[in-house]
């Protein structure tokens, strides 16, 4: 029986040349893509950090709190080196009447100017231990002031009876308001003022809302001391809310 021997060719056809090129744009485009977007996120997490420097430049600053509270020290002491426990023995012809001077009030904001010569009013210094959470309150709101720490959203000064409500945004890298939603019920949230006044507040309650509903914001507290803060959930369709009232 005679056997034929065939040796296998492989034809390439046309149609298969064109598979083959296909396949090699799409893997080349794929690597530029991959590095399009790791470089996108590399920047924009830059940015953010960028940003967010600022916030802990001005906590750092001066040793800020230290400050604060040398300052309120520093006029408990002037105070006291004024007041003699010593007779005063003076006749009345001899007392001068002179305008008793005005009293300075307690700054309510104060500023920050970066190495940019971008300067950021701040009010007060809020502090989650729970969380490591530690940022200045930035006076005013915007969508380039959330990006450099937590900004006041609604109500009166600090520590004042009323709602004092702040936002941030929600990273996940966990920096700003990125671990509130792990704050539970009973979690001491401090509030210090630039009078060096610092008060506990405790969470009292918890909940998600759409952004259209601002009744947390409402200041009818009935003469309590409370704070609201608020930061994006759900991908930024809602609302995470952290209600918290002055600690007894």
């Amino acid at each position: 029986m005679n056997q034929i021997l065939v040796k296998d060719k492989l034809y390439v056809t046309n149609k298969l040349k064109k598979k083959k090129q296909m396949y090699k744009i799409e893997f080349i485009v794929s690597i530029i893509l991959v590095f399009v977007f790791s470089g996108c996120w590399i920047f924009s997490e830059f940015q953010k950090n960028s940003a967010e420097a600022v916030s802990q430049e001005i906590l750092s600053a001066d040793n800020l709190l230290d400050n604060i509270q040398n300052v309120q020290n520093s006029s408990n002491t002037q105070s006291d080196e004024t007041t003699s426990n010593e007779p005063l023995v003076v006749a009345m012809e001899d007392i001068e009447i002179v305008e008793e001077p005005e009293i300075e009030q307690p700054v309510s904001n104060r500023s920050y100017t970066d190495k940019s010569g971008k300067t950021y009013t701040y009010e007060s210094i809020i502090s989650i231990p729970s969380l490591g959470i530690e940022y200045p309150v930035l006076s005013e709101t915007s969508d380039e002031l959330l990006e450099i720490s937590i900004n006041k959203f609604w109500g009166g000064s600090p520590n004042s009876v009323g709602n004092y409500c702040v936002v941030g945004h929600n990273y996940k890298s966990g920096k700003m308001f990125g671990k509130l939603s792990q704050i539970k019920t009973g979690d001491i949230v401090k509030l210090t003022d630039l009078s060096g006044n610092t008060l506990n507040y405790k969470v009292y309650d918890r909940f998600v809302v759409y952004p259209d509903n601002v009744e947390c914001t409402s200041q009818k507290t009935n003469g309590l001391k409370e704070m609201t803060l608020i930061t994006c959930t759900n991908g930024g369709k809602q609302r995470l809310i952290v209600k918290c009232r002055e600690a007894a």
